[in-house]
């Protein structure tokens, strides 16, 4: 069975400006402590369903990339895509902005799709024993850092 991780934050800035922010993924590595970034690969230029990237993370010395595939794109409410690492499947991210008063909650969620072999080769790879626990940790820094900027980042056009 699948483990998922899932962490929601308020943000005080409206959804539309959130979701342009998580939606770039060339981007990410401003918010989050492990990815560093990703390029759009094969034409694409932006967040659409089948949209690939290539992302890149670290972890101290440690450093890998992964292949993505957007799954959803339905601004600004959700965006999702699925990683994969030597054409094995790796794990999904789910964001769900969902307005609010005062802004919008935004919902993240990590689905782990590894196998056993991709699970092993991960954690020799990038020396996390429990992905689950480190990712947690991670995605609220991820949405703490996302509700530091989203405030200050200009409207999407």
């Amino acid at each position: 069975m699948a483990g998922e991780v899932v962490v929601e934050r308020e943000i005080a800035a409206p959804a539309e400006r959130v979701w342009a922010m998580v939606a770039d993924v060339t981007r990410m590595g401003e918010f989050s402590p492990e990815n560093v970034g990703a390029r759009w690969l094969g034409g694409a230029s932006g967040p659409a369903p089948g949209a690939r990237f290539r992302g890149t993370n670290r972890r101290g010395w440690r450093r890998w990339s992964t292949w993505c595939t957007v799954i959803d794109a339905d601004a600004p409410r959700r965006f999702a895509f699925r990683v994969a690492a030597g054409g094995l499947a790796v794990a999904e991210w789910h964001y769900e902005l969902e307005p609010t008063a005062t802004g919008c909650r935004v919902t993240e969620t990590f689905v782990d799709r590894r196998g056993p072999v991709v699970r092993t080769a991960g954690r020799l790879l990038t020396g996390v024993a429990d992905r689950e626990t480190h990712n947690r940790v991670g995605m609220q820094q991820t949405l703490a850092a996302l509700a530091e900027a989203a405030p200050r980042a200009p409207d999407p056009s």
